[in-house]
């Protein structure tokens, strides 16, 4: 008797084994059909941050994508413009500007470059720029006496009066 219950124990033990093995490949079978789908996917591509009010701020993208079998093809992001980048160049697009240049007498402009720093969400900018300005008055700087000197000078002015 005892025989007997040792051979069920060892082919249940058998049968057991199987079926975790029968399990483990369809669970991969799954994981790499399921792979096989997202692969079908293409990439995520952006629309640039549109500002909810006016031209800087919190704001949203679309984001669009291809594949006959992705569940999701568009999407809508949160995004922030940051309010003290240079519009001009580009809402998403932050430059590293150079020191002001010296006054050109003829055009009375004053001009400096910017090159690229940083680019948010894979937008499309210049790699340099150029921003100009009007040079403005040109005038020259008063000397200015001490404040000790002044001091001096009240004194000797409230002597004479007393």
């Amino acid at each position: 008797m005892n025989h007997h219950y040792g051979i069920f124990t060892l082919a249940l033990l058998a049968f057991l084994l199987v079926i975790t093995v029968l399990a483990t490949d369809t669970v991969k079978k799954d994981k790499q059909e399921k792979k096989a789908k997202k692969s079908d996917c293409g990439e995520w591509q952006w629309s640039v941050c549109v500002a909810t009010s006016g031209d800087c701020g919190i704001g949203t993208r679309e984001g669009t994508r291809s594949g006959k079998e992705c569940k999701q093809t568009m999407k809508t992001q949160k995004c922030k413009i940051p309010c003290n980048w240079k519009k001009q160049f580009g809402a998403e697009c932050k430059y590293q500007f150079q020191d002001w240049g010296e006054c050109n007498p003829v055009s009375g402009v004053k001009t400096r470059d910017g090159s690229l720093k940083r680019a948010l969400h894979n937008a499309e900018c210049q790699k340099t720029v150029t921003l100009s300005k009007p040079c403005g008055k040109i005038t020259k700087p008063k000397p200015q006496e001490s404040k000790k000197k002044k001091k001096e000078e009240k004194k000797k002015q409230d002597k004479m009066v007393d």
